[in-house]
């Protein structure tokens, strides 16, 4: 089978170093943010409820980790999904800015609230589950942007551009389908057996 478009895809994102860069640094404003807006009682409340319902749908949950995946799969696929197709247009790169800036968001204000609130349970949950797989599927998001970024400035309506949105999809979402099986298996190898001592 030929990975080469594979390889293909990371090399052209390796290309886009400012983008990156540029990226990058947003995501990070981002999570200072989180961490900064954290104190005001709306903000502290939304982030709680996120926590909550990450920590009992997805950490300690009944519910079969296979699911889990497909779902979390899914989700994540959207997103690279609209970053994606963002590429079409200079007017549509708005739309990963605020992908990135709101995950960046949520991901510092929930690290608070598990560090603060759960205490040792969130403070493993954030190491070993939370933390890694977050910024994994970030770093491919983070490549995507920078990958519409590249495309639109010189993206034409025609099937060879479409083929090419398409083969990059499929890269990265192969990447992103690699993180959320090792999510699962932190589940089914961490979390599941605790949750069901909990």
């Amino acid at each position: 089978m030929d990975f080469s478009f594979f390889t293909a895809c990371l090399g052209r994102i390796w290309e886009r170093k400012r983008s990156l860069i540029l990226f990058g640094a947003l995501f990070l404003c981002g999570v200072i943010l989180g961490f900064l807006f954290i104190g005001t009682p709306s903000s502290y409340d939304y982030h709680f409820t996120l926590c909550e319902r990450y920590l009992n749908r997805v950490c300690f949950s009944d519910r079969d980790v296979f699911v889990i995946f497909l779902e979390r799969t899914a989700g994540r696929a959207l997103l690279l999904a609209l970053i994606l197709l963002s590429g079409v247009h200079f007017a549509a790169l708005i739309v990963p800015s605020a992908v990135l800036l709101y995950r960046a968001y949520t991901f510092g204000g929930s690290i608070v609230i598990l560090f603060s609130v759960y205490r040792v349970t969130g403070v493993l949950v954030v190491f070993v589950l939370y933390l890694p797989i977050h910024l994994l599927i970030d770093a491919v998001l983070v490549g995507a942007t920078a990958l519409s970024c590249a495309r639109a400035s010189g993206f034409c309506f025609c099937r060879r551009d479409f083929c090419d949105l398409a083969r990059d999809f499929l890269a990265l979402f192969a990447l992103v389908a690699l993180v959320c099986l090792l999510e699962m298996l932190l589940l089914l190898a961490v979390f599941h057996p605790m949750g069901t001592l909990l």
